[in-house]
């Protein structure tokens, strides 16, 4: 695989992320954030283990501790950002929560510098796109938000910058199977002790109907297990700033949903012709990060012949 087909699979992943909406559609709000990370990170832990057991009992052999111990740090991650998203998402609206929600690219260059690593001007001027669609796109409702809600979700946005770095940094040392499993494990497990601490009264009020069974498997299977395993896969190949500015792209796969699919699946949204705009920026921006121009390939090829 190489890095332009890696980008490929990192849109596709983006493309089955945007789907969370109409799957979550079909969930009670009841059911909290915490419960829904427990049960299905479980189902997708569970189906990965039993169908590539082996493999990852060999991954584990050959990786013991530190495999454990880096998965553990990924789990936390993720639950922590996940967590500070779950909170700060209650102060916005739909539209404005997912715009706020890919300030992650912004953030990502800093986090990268923090950890003296490179950025290169191609990224910058990709970042740049991608922030200009988002203010954009936000338009008049910039001075609505509040700032207890920006403040959690920037801070979960850096959260979720380390762990794409992370990620990134060990998918390219493990199997990527083996990774998604754990991760699956300690995503789960911190969920559950989440759960127990914040609303243990909710574990026997889950309402198990045929609908809420079936969006949990399929969340399970496509989004955990299908999409985050692809996502590891591709991460070999791609860059942490290649992958945060194609995660981006959700919420363009989201307009898109919210005008053709029924409102029986999603509720109808109409874009304005500001989130339009926006919506163009991010996908030049993201066009920009994955094209690999000629003039740097030439000079490339020519520096490795000599």
């Amino acid at each position: 695989m190489n890095r332009l087909q890696a980008n490929i699979c990192l849109i596709c992943v983006t493309l089955c992320w945007s789907t969370e909406v109409i799957i979550f559609s079909c969930i009670p709000g009841d059911v909290l954030p915490f419960t829904t990370n427990f049960i299905c990170n479980g189902i997708a832990a569970i189906l990965l283990g039993i169908c590539f057991f082996r493999r990852i009992k060999n991954e584990l052999s050959r990786s013991g501790k530190k495999l454990i111990l880096r998965c553990l740090l990924l789990g936390v991650l993720n639950c922590g950002y996940n967590s500070l998203y779950m909170y700060g998402i209650k102060y916005f609206d739909v539209s404005t929560g997912a715009f706020t929600f890919s300030m992650t690219v912004v953030v990502l260059p800093v986090v990268l510098i923090t950890m003296k690593k490179s950025v290169g001007a191609k990224t910058w001027l990709s970042v740049g796109l991608v922030l200009a669609g988002i203010v954009i796109a936000l338009g008049g409702k910039m001075a609505q938000i509040q700032p207890l809600g920006l403040l959690l979700m920037l801070l979960g946005c850096v959260i979720r910058a380390v762990f794409i770095v992370k990620l990134n940094d060990f998918a390219k040392e493990h199997d990527a199977i083996t990774l998604s499993t754990f991760v699956s494990v300690f995503v789960s497990v911190i969920s559950f002790v989440l759960w127990f601490i914040f609303q243990p009264e909710t574990f026997a009020a889950i309402p198990w109907t045929g609908t809420i069974i079936a969006s949990l498997f399929i969340y399970a299977y496509f989004i955990v297990a299908f999409a985050q395993t692809l996502n590891i896969f591709a991460q070999k190949r791609a860059t942490a700033t290649e992958s945060t500015i194609i995660y981006s792209l959700e919420i363009v796969f989201s307009l898109i949903w919210g005008m053709i699919l029924p409102e029986n699946l999603v509720e109808r949204a109409i874009p304005t012709p500001f989130h339009i705009i926006g919506a163009v920026l991010i996908v030049a921006g993201s066009i920009v990060e994955i094209i690999e121009f000629k003039g740097k390939r030439r000079l490339k090829n020519v520096s490795e012949k000599q």
